[in-house]
């Protein structure tokens, strides 16, 4: 390994590029707005209305695969996960906030708000600017898959990508390998646009599905990475080259761009 520390690499993958994401509100606006925001009590105990995560009856429609991974990475072949976008069933936004009180708040209010629900509850929350979303959804529409390393104890684990807006979901690159078809999301991410015309602000929320794989705070940079080699110009090239010139791809550029040492 590069003479790069462990605790300088972590820095540097947390500290990837960002701008996709809102920096958080001020500490002010939380208390208030996260009350304001609380979804209905369930009938016992005032628990909001927060169903399980559960997987899906039908698959999505097959979205188009790089062409040739045969020489990086080298796997048994695609399995459902990867070809056919087949998430855990995301919870809708009413069933985490209470969507009518949000509407009457402002963007601000409403971001400091979202961050602080989650704050503490096995979740991530994020949010960005309509813009970006936009952009993330037509760049993602031709590339759907990618390589992301996460920073763990002194070295790296490869996390394998899919994205099929608003859905991304995450898993490792060595189960993903190792197990083909039987290969099972270690992370979930939604995107809801419900206040994207009206408040220019879509809302995130990740859920980790196997917290023996991911911390929060890991799921939170393995976030924040994904979205900036969509939203960066010249990360997203590394993203193309691996879904539409895949013989041309180097796992070192990314571990590169992202300040890493090579193994």
């Amino acid at each position: 390994m590069a003479t790069t520390t462990a605790a300088n690499a972590a820095a540097a993958l947390t500290g990837a590029i960002t701008t996709a994401l809102r920096p958080p509100a001020a500490a002010a606006l939380r208390a208030p707005a996260a009350a304001a925001l609380r979804a209905p009590a369930a009938a016992h105990g005032g628990i909001p209305a927060t169903p399980a995560l559960h997987p899906a009856a039908a698959s999505a429609a097959p979205s188009s695969s790089p062409a040739d991974l045969s020489r990086w990475p080298q796997r048994r072949g695609y399995s459902q996960f990867a070809s056919g976008f087949t998430p855990l069933k995301p919870k809708p936004l009413e069933s985490i906030i209470d969507v009518e009180r949000a509407k009457g708040l402002s963007p601000e209010h409403l971001v400091a708000a979202w961050d602080d629900y989650h704050l503490g509850r096995g979740h991530i929350g994020a949010s960005m600017k309509t813009k970006l979303y936009h952009l993330l959804e037509q760049r993602s529409s031709t590339c759907r898959h990618f390589v992301i390393p996460l920073w763990k104890g002194s070295g790296y684990t490869t996390m394998f990508m899919q994205v099929q807006m608003p859905y991304m979901i995450f898993t490792g690159l060595e189960d993903y390998k190792a197990r083909g078809t039987q290969a099972s999301p270690y992370y979930t991410v939604t995107h809801y646009t419900e206040f994207a015309e009206t408040k220019d602000t879509v809302l995130i929320r990740g859920d980790v599905v196997f917290t023996s794989k991911l911390t929060d705070s890991e799921a939170k940079t393995l976030l924040e990475t994904a979205h900036s080699f969509y939203l960066n110009d010249v990360r997203y090239r590394l993203v193309e080259r691996f879904n539409k010139e895949t013989h041309e791809f180097e796992f070192k550029d990314v571990l590169q761009v992202l300040d890493m040492p090579t193994m």
